[in-house]
């Protein structure tokens, strides 16, 4: 399969585990995990884990019971993930697609995706394989970026690359920000055949303590990287220090803090 997420190679999971994953992303693992271990839960299945951020947080709130598997399409980002783990923690971490998952029928009681749906080609096939794998009566936890207008610091980084490059502005931003439609999300999993319990906006104020690292993140902690490379007009590092300079235009060179917005989904299989 060919998917965005795919891409994360070379030395972007280490970007955006470093720069990415303090601001933007263990905020809401601490949400979605804390979530995910209010109801009981036996078999968990986290998709798209990546750097593990997720992983963590499941391990540290699911009971010493649970049995934890840990999957993504992407060799290097589960490298780092297992990092942060100690042996004889219970995970266990597999290769695995989305939209054809290596597991039996029923397996799991509970999935958890934080932020990884939009990179799917294909949704509702991935939500289909979702929910031949719960158990009846399981949940699947997601959640997705809520538009861009709510995110600045995405708007900047697609407003910088657009001026940097006004004949093929790169288009990354447009995907982790372009399922924010909790219609059309709905609409997804119903197809699937699978039911959303409940929806909810998560608005967290999440600290800065480096724009240039953050900005660096936004550059190399992704495949944005790749589209400033194959353009050529201008080197990573300009892009970088366009992105800091208007972050801090935006937010204030001492600001301590930044706005996010995520939506919520939990589905279930009747």
């Amino acid at each position: 399969m060919s998917q965005a997420s795919s891409q994360f190679t070379g030395g972007i999971p280490e970007s955006y585990d470093a720069c990415l994953g303090p601001v933007l992303f263990t905020g809401y693992a601490d949400d979605i995990a804390a979530r995910a271990a209010a109801s009981p839960a036996s078999d968990v299945l986290e998709l798209a884990a990546g750097t593990g951020i997720v992983t963590r947080q499941l391990r540290n709130r699911l009971t010493t019971a649970a049995r934890l598997t840990a999957t993504d399409l992407n060799a290097p980002m589960l490298a780092i993930a297992k990092r942060k783990f100690t042996d004889g923690e219970a995970v266990d971490f597999r290769l695995a697609d989305a939209m054809a998952l290596p597991f039996d029928d029923s397996a799991f009681d509970l999935i958890v995706c934080q932020f990884g749906v939009m990179f799917f080609p294909d949704k509702v096939a991935a939500f289909r394989e979702a929910r031949r794998v719960l158990k009846p009566g399981g949940r699947y936890l997601l959640n997705v970026w809520a538009p861009i207008e709510a995110n600045p610091f995405a708007d900047i980084a697609s407003r910088v690359g657009a001026e940097i490059f006004p004949d093929n502005p790169p288009i990354f931003y447009r995907v982790p920000f372009g399922y924010a439609d909790i219609d059309a999300v709905s609409a997804d999993v119903a197809k699937a055949g699978l039911r959303v319990a409940n929806v909810e906006r998560v608005r967290l104020d999440r600290p800065v303590k480096d724009w240039s690292a953050f900005a660096r993140g936004l550059v190399h902690g992704n495949p944005l990287i790749a589209e400033i490379e194959s353009r050529g007009a201008a080197s990573a590092d300009a892009v970088v220090a366009r992105m800091s300079a208007a972050l801090r235009e935006r937010f204030g060179a001492d600001a301590i803090s930044m706005p996010l917005e995520a939506i919520v989904f939990d589905v279930r299989r009747d």
